[in-house]
């Protein structure tokens, strides 16, 4: 990927998150995070990760509202970005961030049995 490439993922990364926290009042988006984005090396198509706290329903309601705001995003990415041409916007749930937690809960668990069971073993 190419320096240019970088640069544009990480203004696109904070317009998005800006639009989505100050531009957009549908009251399905919550309190999103853009995580990632991949962009083309041509530019013209960019997959939007966001991760969202709370229950699968929330989840489904976020993904919703942003996808039905998804040109109202891209004019605004046009008015603020100077490039040729505003990339198709593909937004994508990101579960990663959940994903790490509950990884980090299990081996919280784990290091918690292991001291029990060796304090267990001094008693005898």
């Amino acid at each position: 990927m190419g320096i240019r490439s970088e640069r544009v993922e990480e203004q696109l990364k904070k317009e998005i998150s800006k639009i989505l926290q100050e531009d957009i009042k549908d009251p399905r988006i919550g309190f999103t995070t853009i995580t990632r984005i991949d962009l083309t090396g041509d530019l013209r198509y960019a997959r939007i990760y966001f991760s969202i706290m709370g229950d699968d329903k929330a989840k489904e309601e976020s993904l919703k509202g942003i996808k039905s705001s998804v040109g109202f995003i891209r004019k605004l990415i046009a008015e603020r970005m100077d490039l040729r041409y505003v990339p198709e916007l593909y937004f994508k749930l990101d579960n990663s961030i959940e994903y790490s937690i509950n990884l980090e809960k299990t081996f919280e668990r784990i290091r918690y049995e292991r001291e029990n069971s060796k304090a267990g073993d001094k008693e005898i």
